[in-house]
């Protein structure tokens, strides 16, 4: 059973944000900033599982990578990659994660 240090609602709040575009772009980097250094790599973990650059059961390798490669703060990367929402969405769905109650909360 994968372990999130990051709760699902974390990512989909991350998601809500990064769909409202540039009006909520300083909120989304400052909520991503605020999340610890777990959290932030297991978040970049979940956007690259969903874009396709790491399977499902490399789950563990892709939070290292993440770790081992963040070069510049989480927030910049994240919110500089095009199709954030829909990478995390996906990433969610292919790790097994239904958010559709946290969807609903956060509405």
């Amino acid at each position: 059973m994968l372990m999130l240090e990051i709760s699902p609602a974390t990512v989909v709040q991350v998601i809500l944000l990064s769909r409202e575009g540039a009006i909520a772009e300083a909120q989304a980097r400052a909520f991503i900033a605020g999340l610890n250094d777990d959290e932030k790599a297991q978040l970049t973990a979940i956007a690259w599982i969903g874009r396709g650059s790491f399977e499902a059961g490399e789950f563990d390798e892709a939070v290292g990578t993440a770790t081992a490669e963040a070069t510049v703060p989480t927030e910049d990367y994240l919110m500089g990659m095009p199709h954030l929402a829909e990478n995390l969405e996906a990433g969610l769905e292919t790790l097994g994660i239904d958010v559709t109650g946290e969807e609903e909360d956060l509405l």
